[in-house]
């Protein structure tokens, strides 16, 4: 999907007669641009943008306020090691792992979960082994994506100077690895991965996710997971993680998350990943040069957060109870089928003319800002996009604001 430069330039500029899908441009900028010129039918109401609105944990405020003295200091890229060895401990907590993480080796702070994602394709690209580099040869590095994806895949791609090659999916809409054939995975370089998936919030099983670790192993590539939505199921069991899978040298394998979804606060800017031991110590080493630090005040604040299931469970049931109310208005209708995990719906809005026409009918009708699934994924060779039908809606207000806003947005398609 992107110009192969061998001198690892990024890409030039593409034409804009090409579908570059989220990796290009973001979809609340082509949304904006979308309704530009439609005035909202009634009081808007923003459904897009997947930014928990949920109380913050009462505990924030106490904490920051006792840790303020540390906004004086440039903070340590690799995160404090009360911060590394909380993160450590959750995750044990959290998953069956083969063993403990080492919170030293094995652990970094991320200013948020997005900029780690970024930039993990970059160093994954700087650290081939010889071995790889011989596998891929003259050809152009990849980084595979699933399709839909988070903006921020294909844009490390893009930075990597690698081509991004959106997977075909099934009809659960994970990838299908079955497809796969050895040619491609010998010359890409990393996989991006999310389960919870955004924005259809399916679960891949175990068995799945094995799978997937076996090949990356085989071929030598990096398994980036996105594990954001990994506190928000709506089933009785927690999905499995990635460090399940993954042995007891997490070889191939980094999993990255945050403060944002779990604990409602997505301005703390606080996130981390955890898995291959080398993968994150050259990780560490880049990062301490060109990545964002985390101040030392928000580190703590996490620390606490980490340390709280509470507030996890009573933000979980919200959940579910804002989507127990989905299930009442739309089963039977668009094609809705219960998420397994994550806070989004993902409606086939294709009779009504696709997800652009559907979010402008929105717009228009009802005052409801919601993302045409196009803008979430890329169009595969055939100039098909498999989104284009589709419309994301975040259930991230209230519990009372959704119960009003979901018949409301029914009736704007109705």
């Amino acid at each position: 999907m992107s110009d192969f430069r061998p001198e690892g330039k990024v890409p030039l500029a593409r034409d804009p007669a090409v579908d570059a899908g989220p990796a290009a441009r973001s979809p609340f900028i082509r949304l904006n641009e979308l309704l530009a010129n439609i005035a909202p039918g009634k009081p808007s109401l923003s459904l897009a943008v997947g930014e928990p609105r949920h109380a913050m944990p009462d505990f924030v405020g106490t904490v920051l306020a006792a840790h303020l003295d540390g906004f004086g200091r440039y903070p340590a890229g690799r995160g404090l090691p009360e911060f590394r060895r909380a993160a450590a401990d959750w995750f044990g907590r959290r998953y069956a792992l083969a063993r403990p993480l080492d919170p030293e080796r094995e652990v970094l702070v991320l200013n948020g979960s997005r900029e780690g994602l970024f930039f993990a394709a970059l160093q994954a690209r700087a650290r081939l082994s010889p071995r790889k580099r011989a596998m891929i040869g003259d050809a152009a590095p990849a980084v595979l994506l699933p399709n839909p994806f988070y903006a921020a895949y294909g844009a490390g791609a893009e930075a990597a100077g690698c081509e991004s090659v959106a997977l075909p999916a099934g009809a659960d809409w994970l990838p299908v690895l079955e497809r796969l054939d050895a040619g491609l995975l010998d010359r890409t370089v990393a996989l991006y991965f999310a389960s919870p998936a955004n924005p259809q919030g399916t679960i891949a099983p175990r068995g799945y996710l094995e799978k997937l670790v076996a090949l990356a192993r085989a071929h030598e590539v990096m398994i980036f997971a996105d594990e954001c939505y990994s506190e928000i199921w709506l089933g009785d069991e927690p999905p499995t993680g990635i460090l399940e899978v993954a042995g007891p040298d997490f070889a191939n394998v980094v999993a990255f998350n945050s403060l944002s979804k779990r604990s409602s606060l997505p301005g703390l800017r606080c996130g981390f990943c955890a898995g291959d031991a080398r993968f994150i110590e050259a990780f560490a080493d880049f990062r301490n040069v060109a990545a964002p630090q985390v101040p030392e005040p928000l580190q703590h604040v996490a620390i606490a957060a980490l340390a709280d299931e509470a507030h996890v469970s009573a933000s979980r049931a919200l959940y579910r109870a804002k989507v127990d109310v989905a299930d009442a208005v739309f089963t039977g209708r668009f094609g809705y089928r219960r998420p397994d995990g994550g806070f989004f719906l993902w409606l086939d809005v294709g009779a009504l003319g696709g997800g652009e026409a559907a979010a402008r009918r929105l717009w228009e009708r009802e005052g409801l800002r919601t993302v045409p699934g196009g803008y979430l994924c890329r169009s595969g060779p055939d100039g098909g996009n498999p989104g284009q039908d589709f419309l994301r809606i975040a259930l991230v207000q209230d519990l009372a604001t959704t119960q009003a806003a979901l018949p409301r947005l029914l009736a704007g398609l109705s």
